[in-house]
């Protein structure tokens, strides 16, 4: 298969301060003259840290490891866990389309992501939040068919229960992965016929355990993962979503009720610092532009239509909105956006002022 570099490019690539350091260290690893030896940690960083692997950042991190581009890139389009064009910015799906799960129902599992994402693999959904892909065999034959959306496996899937996760993912909410059929593990359906007098002591498996204690299925690396040490020594806190107020149920969110506009506006205006669930505090965010419409945030350098749609989605319609975003606030929907440092690389604060006085950015 052919694996050219995407035909839109950003203009430009840098790792965060996070992940800058990370990367220096692991060049440090290798003795002079061996750097190069770092690359595929590097390219997987740099594509934990965008989502894709893009022209710029083939070229940035062939400086840093004095490498020829095409060397990178050579790297990048042979091996296929790298994105070459640019996946959903909530999740990209991978299906497992070997034997076991093949015939276990797999292509029920493609069939909905092509009802439900985009007809082609490597294809954005119309929200630009899912991609797909089917790959070679992931390691879980037992627990057919199955599918790894970020770090996690999500297994004995139905194509009902599929697209079930997927509409949960798009409503922000993260469901528990592992065994979706009320399996433990990988033991027989029928039950367990050997070492039957071992007792179950926890809820879920060490995997799923893991993954539902650290809060952080389809979040991307960025540097501020616990440790293997951390771990080890119980030292790391899981993170816990942000507490509701006792007001905001579901369903008074959905309807107003219980609550005066006032409240509701507050609720959703104004920033507050997020204790959990993200880094940074909330900015001031709307629930509808003011009237003469939302301001075209595309005349800020760096945002295009898709970045444009997920501000308009998070309540950021106006240039004086973010222009008055403080360094708390950009590290808030820098988590959001998925695109981290792109705020602060563009300098959008700056230009969006300039545009909220009717400058030219």
């Amino acid at each position: 298969m052919l694996r050219r570099l995407y035909h839109q490019q950003p203009e430009s690539f840098a790792f965060t301060p996070a992940n800058l350091e990370w990367a220096k260290g692991q060049i440090e690893k290798y003795p002079e003259g061996r750097q190069a030896s770092a690359v595929i940690p590097l390219l997987w960083r740099g594509q934990e840290q965008e989502g894709w692997v893009t022209r710029p950042m083939i070229e940035a991190i062939a400086q840093m490891l004095d490498m020829a581009p095409i060397r990178v890139l050579e790297v990048a389009s042979f091996y296929f866990m790298f994105q070459m064009a640019p996946v959903g910015s909530v999740a990209h799906v991978q299906v497992c389309g070997t034997t076991s799960c093949m015939i276990c129902g797999a292509e029920d599992l493609i069939g909905v992501c092509k009802e439900k994402i985009a007809k082609a693999p490597h294809a954005l959904s119309a929200d630009g939040k899912f991609s797909w892909e089917e790959v070679e065999c992931l390691g879980a034959c037992a627990n057919a068919p199955m599918v790894q959306i970020g770090k996690d496996y999500y297994e004995d899937l139905t194509a009902e229960k599929f697209a079930w996760i997927l509409d949960e993912l798009a409503a922000g909410r993260v469901p528990t992965p592992g065994p979706q059929n009320g399996r433990f593990a990988s033991e027989p359906l029928g039950g367990l016929t050997s070492l039957t007098a071992l007792k179950k002591t926890h809820d879920a498996n060490a995997s799923v355990a893991l993954a539902t204690a650290l809060g952080e299925t389809i979040k991307r690396i960025d540097g501020s993962e616990p440790t293997a040490t951390d771990l080890m020594r119980g030292t790391h806190r899981a993170k816990s979503p942000a507490p509701v107020p006792k007001k905001a149920t579901k369903k008074a969110r959905a309807t107003g009720a219980g609550e005066s506009d006032a409240e509701l506006r507050d609720a959703e205006t104004k920033g507050r610092p997020e204790t959990g669930a993200v880094v940074g505090s909330k900015p001031r965010l709307l629930k509808k532009p003011r009237k003469g419409g939302a301001d075209d945030l595309k005349k800020i350098s760096g945002v295009g239509p898709k970045l444009e749609g997920l501000l308009l989605e998070l309540g950021v319609f106006h240039y004086d909105q973010i222009a008055a975003w403080t360094a708390d606030e950009i590290a808030w929907v820098d988590e959001h956006l998925k695109f981290r440092g792109r705020i602060e690389r563009d300098d959008w604060v700056a230009q969006a002022a300039k545009l909220a006085r009717g400058e030219d950015a």
